[in-house]
């Protein structure tokens, strides 16, 4: 190759890599004129431009999240440490601080003063049971406990507890505090409101549950096909007998069993007994028409609001 043409063909490279330099700065400009426009335009056409904007740009930009960013940390209950406090304490005494509760009290919360309970003060409760816990800022909680005595009075005591960001480890941090207890609810009206006379769907629901707390028979035969449902064996009784059964839809009060497939839900009030006595259940069942029988579908639990199975 002649000097001429190396010449001329080193000089091109160079012209040609500052002609790609130079067209990439006047996109980057007119990019920046476009923005500045659709800015001055008003929001809606900023939106369009965004909108527009190739998928790898926001593919290069936008960072993926991570499992750390997903996942949401839900903080541990101190509500038994707060019971297990509360018990040691109200069994120890300031008059024998080596006592076994006393030790425990301590250890549980270091700061915090054991009673001085006088010699004709009531025996220690009979159980300590924690009803209520409050999640306040900093990792700290208000537990609510309830000490229930033989005479049946019951006391409500506040423990304010500390506990660690992966609720691993807990501490009271300072005296227990008597509260009132939680107000009663207001108890929303029963959707079992229509009364089922006796015939084939209260005797469906008695032999139902007559197998299933006596464990005498087969409880199948009660069940709607691909139904199974545990005999509660682990404490049987000697007899069952229902008392009432109440239903959602009128259609559980018909003389007449309906066509195949009709699904009613009842509340079937029973009396149960055993050696130990007499006992009152209660049992909300959802029942399925079936060849001219009734089958039970469903053991339900909780309270069908809205007329549905749970």
């Amino acid at each position: 190759m002649s000097p001429g043409k190396q010449a001329s063909g080193g000089a091109a490279a160079p012209m040609a890599a500052g002609a790609r330099l130079e067209a990439m700065r006047r996109r980057v400009r007119l990019s920046r004129v476009a923005v500045w426009t659709v800015i001055g335009a008003g929001p809606i056409a900023l939106g369009v431009a965004i909108a527009s904007t190739p998928t790898t740009v926001e593919a290069a930009t936008s960072p993926k999240p991570t499992a750390a960013v997903r996942s949401t940390k839900v903080a541990a209950d101190p509500a038994g440490y707060a019971q297990l406090f509360v018990h040691a304490w109200l069994r120890s005494s300031a008059d024998d601080a080596t006592s076994a509760q006393a030790r425990l009290a301590h250890s549980m919360a270091p700061d915090v003063e054991l009673p001085d309970p006088a010699a004709s003060a009531q025996s220690t409760p009979a159980s300590v049971t924690a009803v209520h816990s409050a999640q306040r800022a900093g990792g700290a909680w208000s537990v609510t406990v309830a000490a229930q005595y033989a005479d049946g009075t019951v006391r409500y005591y506040a423990v304010p507890v500390a506990a660690d960001g992966a609720g691993n480890s807990f501490a009271v941090t300072g005296a227990p505090g008597v509260v009132a207890g939680p107000r009663r609810a207001e108890v929303p009206q029963s959707p079992y409101d229509v009364t089922v006379p006796d015939g084939d769907l209260s005797s469906a629901a008695g032999e139902f549950l007559t197998a299933y707390l006596t464990g005498a028979g087969e409880i199948d035969r009660y069940l709607a096909p691909g139904v199974q449902v545990t005999t509660a064996s682990a404490s049987p009784f000697s007899s069952v007998s229902v008392e009432q059964v109440l239903a959602v839809e009128e259609t559980a009060a018909a003389e007449q069993i309906p066509a195949d497939g009709t699904r009613v839900h009842v509340l079937a009030q029973a009396e149960a007994r055993d050696a130990l006595g007499r006992w009152p259940l209660a049992y909300e069942l959802a029942l399925t028409a079936r060849s001219g029988r009734w089958e039970v579908s469903a053991l339900e639990s909780g309270t069908a609001l809205d007329g549905g199975s749970r």
